[in-house]
């Protein structure tokens, strides 16, 4: 890539932030609109299930398949394939004329969004080469996060009561189109010296195995036992074959020799239960919001609006104590005020007071706010150089799986004990298990914050950075020593 101006390599980060903030702000604004989409288009719980999970479904499966690719054949080729596609897909969005096309029409976005953040930040890390020009670029971009989470419930609220739900799509179209045109006039062309070989039959084995799990949790309230059986069986012996196979790969889709390395284990679990927990959280709290107390779109975003604040608020100062402290710290902080929230709405009904209503979504809000930055930060400790990025290709993934279960598995638990008949009455106490399920996964983010991040870790993780690439210097979390 050619040396840029200051001016030119600001211009290319905004875009790239661009094409992070409608992928982000769509996953947001789309947890509102459920309700009105239930109604219009007279879709069951497990529908709803569906339209989050076809898109970080097809997400989780294609992001390292699109980040391999992009080193390959360009990474502005890619980036400009997915913001077409992603435009696209939120056009027929909105234009869907059922639950069956929606669903189909939000599996073409998730394609189009699987190239667009993992190869954005290729072009960001290709773009900055000053290290701290870099952290002030990825610290920027991942502010945008934040800035999705703070204003995707109120956007997506306006839209639905003065417009309707398919209005959530229409704000990609202005966005990815400006993105486009930017892109083809100012981001130059990249490619990795060496990149990795395609991997297609892992490639399936992962579509497989995630595909055939998700369908047999969300459908197991309503199934037939031998159909989920089924299902689930696909699902192991997916997974049996998927490490038999790439254990004998040279260059593998997921290289199995990763996970002898604590820090990364562990952040891939972190990232798995921190993201469950949030899409659980997010799932539970709008049906109940809008289906229960009765609130409209706009006014049940408002309700939101404090756990949004405090992600805003505490994303950038987890960023500073991971360069500060190391990881330990701003996980230790997620995983206990996760958990403390979930307890709250689990034992004590916490839903049903406005007072411990805010408690808990503050307490989720901080912890949420804490989790993201430390799991990247942890996933690539002690790695190889030229691993780490396969290393966070791994982290991010992990993230799209754990939202995608969370889903799955919040409402299944849900439609278990809800009733149609009486579905206001019945909801607080069918919603109990999944807040529990929801504590759980705060319990676990805090206990392995504390076991992967110590001196064992680490010396796994050294250990692991030998065995990988004996001679590359491995990434080294000098805070982390401090911590």
């Amino acid at each position: 890539m050619p040396e840029l101006s200051p001016r030119h390599r600001m211009l290319v980060l905004a875009i790239c932030c661009m094409s992070l903030l409608i992928v982000s702000l769509d996953n947001t604004v789309l947890n509102v609109a459920l309700p009105s989409m239930q109604t219009e288009l007279h879709a069951s719980l497990a529908g709803l299930q569906w339209t989050i999970d076809a898109y970080t479904l097809v997400l989780a499966s294609l992001l390292m398949l699109a980040g391999s690719t992009a080193d390959r054949i360009g990474r502005r080729k890619v980036f400009i394939t997915g913001l077409v596609l992603f435009t696209l897909g939120s056009l027929l969005c909105s234009l869907a004329p059922n639950l069956e096309s929606l669903v189909a029409f939000r599996m073409v976005q998730a394609v189009g969004g699987s190239m667009l953040n993992p190869v954005a930040m290729s072009i960001i890390t290709n773009t900055f080469t000053d290290p701290r020009e870099r952290a002030r670029a990825i610290g920027a971009w991942g502010s945008v996060i934040g800035i999705s989470m703070a204003a995707g419930p109120l956007i997506g609220g306006l839209l639905v009561d003065s417009v309707s739900w398919r209005a959530i799509f229409w704000i990609n179209l202005p966005v990815g189109l400006a993105a486009l045109l930017l892109t083809l006039r100012y981001v130059p062309e990249s490619r990795a010296p060496k990149a990795r070989r395609p991997d297609p039959v892992a490639q399936l084995l992962v579509i497989a195995l995630l595909g055939s799990l998700t369908y047999a949790i969300i459908e197991a309230p309503t199934s037939g036992t031998v159909e989920v059986a089924a299902f689930g069986a696909v699902a192991v012996a997916s997974l049996i074959a998927l490490l038999r196979y790439e254990h004998r790969r040279k260059e593998p889709l997921i290289d199995l020799r990763f996970f002898r390395s604590a820090p990364f284990s562990g952040a891939t679990v972190i990232a798995v239960c921190g993201f469950a927990a949030l899409s659980g959280f997010l799932f539970l709290s709008t049906l109940y919001l809008q289906n229960v107390r009765g609130l409209d779109a706009l006014h049940a975003g408002l309700w939101m609006l404090p756990m949004a604040a405090m992600c805003f608020v505490c994303a950038p100062l987890s960023g500073r104590l991971v360069g500060s402290r190391g990881p330990r710290v701003p996980l230790l902080i997620a995983g206990a005020a996760m958990a403390a929230s979930g307890v709250l709405f689990a034992a004590f009904q916490g839903e049903t007071s406005n007072t411990t209503l805010i408690i808990g979504y503050v307490l989720f809000g901080l912890g949420f706010g804490f989790v993201n930055a430390p799991i990247t930060n942890t996933a690539v400790s002690g790695m190889p150089r030229s691993q780490a990025g396969v290393a966070s290709a791994v982290a991010s993934t992990s993230r799209q799986i754990g939202g995608t279960l969370g889903v799955a598995v919040i409402g299944a638990v849900l439609a278990s004990g809800v009733t149609t008949s009486a579905y206001k009455d019945t909801f607080v106490a069918a919603a109990a298990p999944a807040w529990w399920i929801i504590a759980g996964c705060g319990l676990a983010v805090l206990a392995l914050g504390a076991l992967t991040t110590g001196t064992w870790a680490r010396e796994t993780a050294r250990r692991t950075a030998e065995t990988l690439v004996p001679e590359q210097t491995p990434v080294r979390d000098t805070a982390s020593a401090r911590s």
